[in-house]
């Protein structure tokens, strides 16, 4: 089936070695969750992915266009701005939790603090020997 495939997709992208290079993209991109536009019959992710090029239902410049990014020593400035932001956001929530955390130990603390009182005096007050 995969031969047919195969032949069937050489007709859309002449070139043996891109239909590789864009069908490895695709089967790596149905591998991760992206929605296949095809009934799958149960095949194989790559057989799903040369079937979808075979049929024209995938967009063939945006598959180039990741496999250009995959390939690339440096990121866009937009997809290093994004990274950052996330970057900054889980570090901004874990100084919320740490400073919540520490918030409830001194609260905690604060409370012990009160029950070891007796009598207007706590255990941190000098008792002298005389009394």
């Amino acid at each position: 089936m995969a031969r047919v495939t195969v032949e069937d997709c050489v007709e859309n992208i002449p070139n043996r070695f891109e239909l590789v290079a864009l069908a490895a993209q695709r089967a790596k991109q149905i591998a991760a969750g992206s929605p296949i536009t095809l009934d799958r019959d149960n095949d194989k992710d790559a057989v799903v992915s040369l079937r979808e090029i075979a049929d024209k239902t995938v967009d063939y410049e945006t598959l180039r266009g990741e496999i250009v990014e995959g390939y690339s020593r440096y990121q866009r400035p937009d997809v290093i701005e994004a990274e950052n932001t996330r970057a900054m956001d889980e570090y901004s929530q874990e100084i919320r939790e740490s400073l919540a955390e520490e918030s409830r130990r001194r609260n905690s603390f604060e409370a012990d603090e009160e029950e070891d009182a007796f009598d207007g005096m706590s255990f941190d007050d000098e008792v002298d020997a005389d009394d």
